[in-house]
């Protein structure tokens, strides 16, 4: 059935084309982040762990960075979420 190989790949590559890249921080990039910034955890945007766009292996607490492409300056921008 032709259904079949379509359903497999949506459920083992749920990544979209126009998703931007996440990345987990480690502990040291998320200090050296935190610091940088002068805030806690707890000042960051939130992202909630059941977000269709979350990696693998991530936890409550822990840091993404979301790496998007300006469209107007053709630079890639970081934004920085914690996980909810």
């Amino acid at each position: 059935m032709a259904i079949m190989p379509y359903l497999y790949q949506i459920a083992h590559h749920p990544m979209h084309i126009l998703q931007p890249k996440h990345s987990k921080l480690n502990e040291k990039e998320a200090e050296e982040l935190l610091s940088k910034l002068n805030v806690s955890k707890s000042q960051l945007p939130k992202i909630l762990l059941s977000d269709t766009a979350m990696l693998d292996g991530c936890k409550i607490g822990d840091i993404i960075k979301i790496e998007r492409k300006d469209a107007e300056t053709d630079k890639v921008l970081a934004y920085y979420r914690v996980v909810v």
